[in-house]
C-alpha cells in the first residue's frame, strides 16, 4: 500500500507569509510529539523536536526544541537553519530550502552551491525518541563539514523559559565522542543525544528571546530561552556522500534512557531498518482497513485520514491502558471527545482491542455514576465536571456492539457499571445532575461540551435540560432497555422502556420550536432558550431518536441552511446579535467566540448522519453527503 504525500517545491516555499502557516505533527502513540512548520521555523511554544509525555500520555515537555544546520567549507559558513526574534528573522536558512515533504514522515531538502542536506525527522513508536537523519550530496570540489547544534528546553508544554527565573538546572555530560547526556534537577530526568558517523563537541550558549509569532496573535507568552549545546559534526570529502543521524531519547533516569537508546540503533543500517519498520506499520494500517472494507476505492485524502486516527489513540501508565489525545499540540486526554470519536477512531478502522482497553482505563476512573470529563496534563486528579461525557460512554458501549457483537465483554466488564449509571442520575449525582419529574435529565451550568469561561463565569452555561443531553440520556435509556433483553433481565428492561417512554414524551412536549421548526437548545422549570444551536443535531444522528422522521427532517433542514459550513457547523446562527464570526485574538476574544459561531468540525459526523438518516441512503444522497 503506497502512503500519501504532500510536496512543496522552492516555489511554493518562498511565500513566506503562507509557508510558515503550514504545520506538520507526527506523534509516538505515548501522547509525545515532534511539531514545526514546513519553514523549519518554531512558531508556538508548543513546537519542538522532541515534546515527550513522562507520565503517558500526560507530563508533556519540551526537552528538544529543534536541531539548527549549518554548512561549512574553507571559505564560507552556510547557515541553513531559522529562528524568529522580536526584530525580526535570523538566521534565514530557510531561503535554501529547495523542497519539503511529508510521507507520512517530514522531509527537508536544502540545496547551497553544489552540497544538497536531506534531513528527515520521525519517532519510534512507543518510544520517547526522536530520530533525525541526513543525507549528504557534496557534489562540489571541495570538502565540507556539516554542524547541528541541539538546542534543548526543560519547560512544560504550556509554558515558556526565562532563563533568569527558570526552574530547571542541568547538567551536561559527555563520556563518549559521539554522545551526550544532559541532567535535569526540576523535576529529575535526564535527556540523550547521540550521533551515528559523527562526533560532539561541547560549546554551549543560551539563544535569548525566540519569538513565537502564533503564540503572539493568541496573546499567550511568546518569548522563550533556549539552550544551544555544542554541536555533532560530520564531515563529507569533495565529490562523494554521507549518512548520518541524531538520535534524542527522554526519560525519567539516565538508565531507562540509555536503554531505550540501545534498543533504538548502533550503525546507520539500524536507523534506516527502524524507518522502514515505521513506514511498514503505517502501509500495514492502510491495507487492514481497506482489507475490512474492500468496496471502498483507495484515496490519499482517505488514507491521511486513516494514517491520522493513529496519532489520536495513546497508552497510559501501562500497555494495559489507552486514551484518546483530544488534540494536537495542547489538548489532553478528555473523555467526551474520546467516545465521540471511537467510532471513527477505533471501530469503523478494526482496533478493538484498543477499544476494550480505552473502556477498561476509563472504567477504573468511575466514581459516583461518572465517567471522567478529563485528565490534567500536570498528574492532578481526574475532572468530573460534564454531564455528557458519560452519556457518550453509553453510546460508544452501543456502537461497540454494533461492530463486534461482543456481548460477553460487556456483560462481563461493564454491565454493573452501566446500571449503576442510570441509578445515580436517577437519583441524583454531583453537579446537580439528576432526572427530574418529567423524565428528563437536569443539570448545572458549564456541564456541556460548551464550557468555556470568562472570569469564572461561563459563557454559555445552559443550566438546566439540554437539548443533546436529552437525546444522548434517551439513547442511553433504550441502550440500557436493549442490554437488559439480551441479558435476560426482563424487570430491568421494562423499567428502562417505561423511563426512556416518559422521559420521550416530555421531549416531544417541551422541546419543539415551531416557529423556527427545530428545537431549543435548553429548557428550564421557567425558560426555553430558543438559540440556534447546532446540538439539536445529535438528537436525530444518535440510533435512538424521540421525533418521527417529519421533524427530524425539519431539524436536519434547519441546521443546513443555517450552521453548515464546509469544515463543520456553526455554533450560533449568523443573525444572532451574540454570533462572532472570526475565532482569534487574546484567550478572552477566543473564549467569548468559542461556542458562540466558530465552526467545528466534530459536529460534522452527527449532521451526516442525521442527513442520511432522514432523506435516504440513495447513491445520489450519499454522493452529496461526501462532497458537501
Amino acid at each position: 500500500m503506497t502512503l500519501p504525500s504532500i510536496i512543496l517545491n522552492r516555489e511554493m516555499l518562498s511565500n513566506f507569509d503562507d509557508a510558515v502557516q503550514k504545520e506538520w505533527v507526527i506523534t509516538n502513540g505515548l501522547g509525545s510529539y515532534a511539531s514545526s512548520t514546513v519553514l523549519g521555523i518554531n512558531t508556538r511554544k508548543y513546537h519542538g523536536l522532541l515534546v515527550a509525555a513522562f507520565s503517558p500520555p500526560a507530563n508533556r515537555r519540551v526537552c528538544l526544541a529543534k536541531l539548527d544546520e549549518e554548512i561549512s567549507s574553507e571559505s564560507k559558513t552556510y547557515p541553513i537553519s531559522v529562528n524568529e526574534f522580536r526584530n525580526g528573522i535570523f538566521p534565514r536558512g530557510h531561503t535554501f530550502l529547495k523542497e519539503f515533504s511529508i510521507s507520512p514522515f517530514p522531509k527537508y531538502i536544502y540545496g547551497v552551491e553544489n552540497v544538497e542536506v536531506q534531513k528527515s525527522i520521525f519517532m519510534p513508536y512507543e518510544k520517547n525518541a526522536v530520530i533525525t537523519f541526513y543525507k549528504i550530496l557534496n557534489k562540489s570540489g571541495f570538502d565540507v563539514k556539516i554542524r547541528v547544534f541541539p538546542l534543548i528546553n526543560w519547560r512544560h508544554v504550556h509554558s515558556v523559559t526565562d532563563r533568569w527565573k527558570s526552574s530547571w538546572e542541568f547538567i551536561e555530560k559527555q563520556e563518549e565522542k559521539e554522545i551526550v547526556d544532559i541532567h535535569f534537577s526540576v523535576p529529575p530526568s535526564v535527556l540523550v543525544i547521540k550521533t551515528i558517523n559523527g562526533q560532539y563537541h561541547a560549546a554551549g550558549k543560551w539563544i535569548d528571546g525566540m519569538h513565537y509569532r502564533e503564540e503572539a496573535k493568541r496573546g499567550e507568552s511568546c518569548l522563550d530561552d533556549c539552550y544551544q549545546l555544542g554541536y555533532f559534526e560530520v564531515g563529507v570529502k569533495a565529490n562523494e556522500n554521507e549518512n548520518f543521524a541524531i538520535i534524542a531519547v527522554a526519560d525519567k533516569n539516565e538508565v531507562d534512557a540509555r536503554k531505550i537508546m540501545a534498543e533504538i540503533s548502533v550503525t546507520m543500517y539500524d536507523v534506516e531498518a527502524l524507518y522502514e519498520h515505521e513506514i511498514k506499520r503505517r502501509e500495514n494500517l492502510l491495507t487492514k482497513f481497506y482489507e475490512k472494507h474492500g468496496s471502498i476505492p483507495t484515496e490519499d485524502w482517505l488514507n491521511w485520514i486513516i494514517l491520522a486516527t493513529d496519532m489520536f489513540i495513546v497508552n497510559g501508565i501501562d500497555d494495559t491502558q489507552k486514551s484518546v489525545i483530544a488534540g494536537y499540540h495542547w489538548f489532553e486526554a478528555w473523555g467526551r471527545d474520546t467516545f465521540v470519536s471511537m467510532p471513527g477512531l477505533m471501530l469503523v478502522t478494526g482496533r478493538f482491542e484498543d477499544a476494550r482497553k480505552v473502556f477498561l482505563t476509563f472504567k477504573k476512573y468511575f466514581r459516583q455514576g461518572l465517567i471522567p470529563n478529563f485528565f490534567p496534563d500536570q498528574m492532578e486528579q481526574p475532572a468530573y465536571n460534564a454531564v455528557d461525557t458519560t452519556l457518550w460512554f453509553v453510546n460508544a458501549v452501543l456502537q461497540y456492539l454494533k461492530y463486534t457483537n461482543d456481548f460477553e465483554f460487556i456483560q462481563e466488564q461493564f454491565w454493573e457499571t452501566l446500571k449503576a449509571i442510570i441509578e445515580n442520575y436517577t437519583r441524583g449525582t454531583t453537579f446537580n445532575i439528576h432526572a427530574d419529574g418529567d423524565g428528563l435529565l437536569s443539570h448545572g451550568s458549564q456541564l456541556t461540551w460548551m464550557d468555556a469561561t470568562i472570569d469564572g463565569q461561563p459563557i454559555t452555561p445552559r443550566a438546566g435540560k439540554g437539548v443533546e443531553v436529552q437525546a444522548l440520556w434517551y439513547n442511553s435509556l433504550k441502550t440500557m432497555e436493549l442490554l437488559a433483553n439480551k441479558f435476560k433481565e426482563r424487570s430491568e428492561a421494562e423499567n428502562y422502556a417505561q423511563m426512556a417512554e416518559k422521559a420521550r414524551k416530555s421531549f416531544v412536549e417541551k422541546f419543539w420550536n415551531s416557529k423556527k421548526n427545530c428545537l431549543f437548545d435548553v429548557v428550564s422549570d421557567y425558560s426555553v432558550d430558543d438559540s440556534l444551536r447546532p446540538n439539536q443535531i445529535v438528537a436525530v444522528a444518535l440510533d435512538f431518536t424521540m421525533l418521527d422522521n417529519a421533524k427530524n427532517e425539519k431539524i436536519v433542514d434547519t441546521v443546513h441552511h443555517e450552521l453548515l459550513t464546509p469544515y463543520g457547523l456553526r455554533t450560533l446562527a449568523r443573525d444572532d446579535s451574540r454570533y462572532i464570526g472570526v475565532f482569534a485574538g487574546d484567550r478572552r476574544s477566543r473564549d467569548k467566540a468559542y461556542h458562540n459561531g466558530t465552526v467545528w468540525p466534530w459536529l460534522l459526523g452527527s449532521f451526516t448522519k442525521a442527513f442520511l438518516k432522514t432523506k435516504g441512503y440513495a447513491d445520489y444522497r450519499c454522493e452529496y453527503a461526501l462532497e458537501n
